[in-house]
């Protein structure tokens, strides 16, 4: 049973269900009557509050033909009174598909090692597979061409970086990431991303310096310092001192860079308004290519004869 835990489950076929995402999103005659759920029930569980992952998943399902079943944590028994395991086994027997948002990977990977039924990690701790997937169509989109563009990151080593690091470094882009010392990605994720970046030819550079990241760079890209969870860590904010997307940080990349952010987005912390409004900003672009690149990966898991029946008729690849 083929899952989505981290970007790199789908490394062979990632540039094709890109390609598939962007297809299907300006395809007017096809796409409305192309429904390979229907009938299905997709499951989504949320132990995180969510905006874009709810909405994107709810109706990219509806619009792929399917029934967005949605499953907050407070609704069920997963993990107080039944195990993640056993809850895995009982979704299996009701749905197709499986979407889970949760606090730790473990979870995830203990709900996809159990269910019959693909399991997409809606987010986790340690990766977001789905932001990374939407992050490279949108840079996809804007860029003829993927080899060598440069990346640059700015902020914390967290879930988001790990799969954009592993996904662009699958595509052929360069990543150059600038965390304050301490807040590292994780090292078995870059070993994972480094052996990518020697098939693919991408440079992957660490770096403690926001202005060397991002010097001459395509795209830069941030997060929030805090995320979800770790609200009491206050004092946590000092130590991204000069990590802020501002005008004159951005005055070192490229003049025609994009900027990114998988928000929500804390303005006036990890980024400036001058800097999210502006007209290199794609951020809601990126928004809204969670749900076009959901799609693909859902086609492609639950229903892979239909993915692959949708790209030999419009011949994308």
């Amino acid at each position: 049973m083929a899952h989505l835990l981290s970007i790199d489950d789908v490394a062979d076929d990632l540039e094709e269900i890109l390609n598939w995402a962007i297809t299907f999103k300006g395809d007017q005659e096809v796409a409305p009557a192309f429904t390979p759920l229907d009938g299905m029930a997709i499951g989504s569980i949320y132990e995180k509050p969510s905006t874009r992952t709810r909405v994107s998943f709810e109706v990219g399902i509806n619009k792929l033909g399917g029934y967005p079943l949605t499953l907050l944590k407070g609704d069920i028994q997963l993990g107080k009174s039944e195990t993640v395991g056993d809850t895995a086994q009982v979704l299996s027997r009701y749905l197709g598909g499986i979407t889970y948002r949760c606090f730790g990977h473990a979870d995830v990977v203990e709900l996809a090692d159990k269910s019959t039924v693909p399991v997409i990690n809606a987010l986790s701790d340690k990766h977001h597979p789905c932001q990374a997937a939407a992050d490279l169509m949108t840079i996809k989109e804007k860029f003829d061409e993927m080899q060598g563009i440069k990346i640059a990151w700015v902020g914390d080593g967290n879930n988001v970086l790990h799969d954009l690091v592993l996904a662009a470094a699958i595509l052929g882009c360069d990543v150059h990431w600038a965390v304050p010392k301490g807040y590292e990605p994780d090292s078995d994720v870059v070993a994972r991303a480094t052996t990518f970046a020697e098939k693919s030819g991408s440079t992957l550079t660490a770096t403690n310096d926001p202005v060397e990241a991002v010097t001459n760079a395509d795209v830069i890209y941030t997060d929030v310092f805090i995320s979800m969870g770790e609200e009491d860590m206050v004092d946590k904010m000092d130590d991204f001192n000069g990590f802020q997307i501002n005008d004159e940080l951005i005055s070192h990349a490229k003049d025609d860079y994009l900027f990114m952010h998988c928000l929500p987005a804390h303005r006036g912390e990890e980024v400036t308004d001058s800097v999210m409004d502006s007209s290199n900003s794609v951020v809601f672009d990126q928004a809204e290519n969670r749900m076009w690149a959901q799609m693909s990966l859902l086609t492609y898991l639950v229903d892979k004869e239909a993915w692959e029946t949708y790209a030999e008729l419009l011949e994308f690849d």
